[in-house]
């Protein structure tokens, strides 16, 4: 039912769209999966969350998604008119090796459905949006559910999108909101070529490539 809904939303307002996080069953493995529609409704990316959240912070917050859930071991990207996206999910944004080999594979934009809680949220969840968005000078997402004091996992909410200077473009706080970015590639060209740090890696001291 959740993929029929996205992928008629898709449809209806002749988008991509990126349908959150869902939960995806294959045979006796389960997936925090983000599934990505087409105009016409059809799935054209699939990200299988590939690090689990397994933490442990004295007295605010233990959460073991390891053992429910098993990860994803691909890189995603796809193309949506002309920009290359990629899609990570929640704790994904942690591992900067995940968004760089994005970034190879010709990502403009990075997008992270996740569900940051009020112990990580308020210090990590604007910091490395910025901070993905300012590696790897694309322009950087991080959606989220509004805060909801009455769940049983309450989440930070303040979905925010920088740009590839790593600049807050619009945020949101724990309410609802609707967030709008104008994505340029004039401005991701002159980033790029401003401070050319991808031109600069020293591969021969340290290289980064997909297993």
């Amino acid at each position: 039912a959740v993929v029929s809904t996205q992928s008629t939303g898709a449809i209806d307002q002749k988008i991509h769209l990126i349908g959150g996080s869902i939960l995806e069953r294959e045979g006796s493995q389960l997936f925090n999966t983000t599934l990505v529609f087409n105009p016409a409704g059809e799935i054209v990316a699939k990200h299988r969350k590939v690090h689990l959240f397994d933490i442990d912070i004295p007295g605010k917050i233990r959460f073991q998604e390891s053992e429910t859930l098993s990860p994803g071991n691909e890189v995603t990207v796809f193309d949506c008119n002309g920009f290359t996206v990629g899609i990570a999910i929640c704790y994904d944004i942690r591992f900067p090796e995940l968004a760089q080999l994005m970034r190879l594979k010709g990502a403009h934009f990075l997008v992270y459905p996740g569900a940051f809680n009020m112990t990580t949220g308020p210090p990590y969840f604007e910091l490395l949006t910025r901070s993905r968005a300012v590696d790897n000078q694309v322009y950087c997402a991080s959606i989220a559910p509004a805060t909801d004091p009455s769940a049983s996992y309450v989440c930070w909410g303040h979905s925010v999108v920088a740009g590839p200077n790593g600049a807050v473009i619009d945020s949101a706080e724990h309410e609802e909101k609707t967030i709008f970015a104008d994505v340029k590639m004039e401005e991701i060209t002159a980033v790029r070529e401003g401070i050319p740090t991808w031109k600069q890696k020293r591969s021969d001291i340290y290289q980064l490539s997909e297993v």
